[in-house]
């Protein structure tokens, strides 16, 4: 099973769509729900992620027998030390970001957290690429 979402930057009104519409499609698949809530939590960090510093983004989801594969692609100014933004409370979000209640600096460690495989690549000035694993049966 495969779909995509485009995610536009700044558009804050729409994060958590794609999320939300993943929930629901391994709820129907009856995929475990520890699994489910892991994957919705690494989708929204990175899913928010990129409305809040790209210009836009598509993510695309795999689903097959034993795992997810979600892939977001993002055209924005990339992350210059990955190593740096995965530390907790690192943040580059603006002050307007931070006041709607985002850029804490939880985003890539939650998604660290909640997926059973995360690689991250990115090019300054050109942007990142997300992608998370997780398996349905260990």
């Amino acid at each position: 099973m495969h779909f995509e979402y485009q995610v536009e930057g700044g558009n804050f009104s729409r994060a958590g769509y794609p999320s939300s519409e993943v929930k629901k499609r391994l709820k129907q698949l009856n995929v475990d729900g520890s699994v489910i809530k892991r994957t919705v939590v690494a989708l929204y960090e990175a899913e928010v992620n990129i409305v809040a510093h790209a210009y836009k983004g598509v993510i695309s989801v795999e689903i097959d027998a034993d795992k997810i594969v979600i892939t977001l692609v993002d055209e924005g100014p990339g992350i210059p030390d990955i190593r740096k933004a995965m530390e907790i409370g690192y943040s580059t979000a603006t002050p307007e970001v931070r006041e709607m209640g985002f850029g804490a600096g939880m985003g890539l460690s939650n998604m660290n957290s909640n997926a059973d495989k995360l690689e991250i690549t990115s090019e300054v000035g050109k942007g990142t690429s997300v992608e998370i694993t997780n398996f349905f049966h260990r």
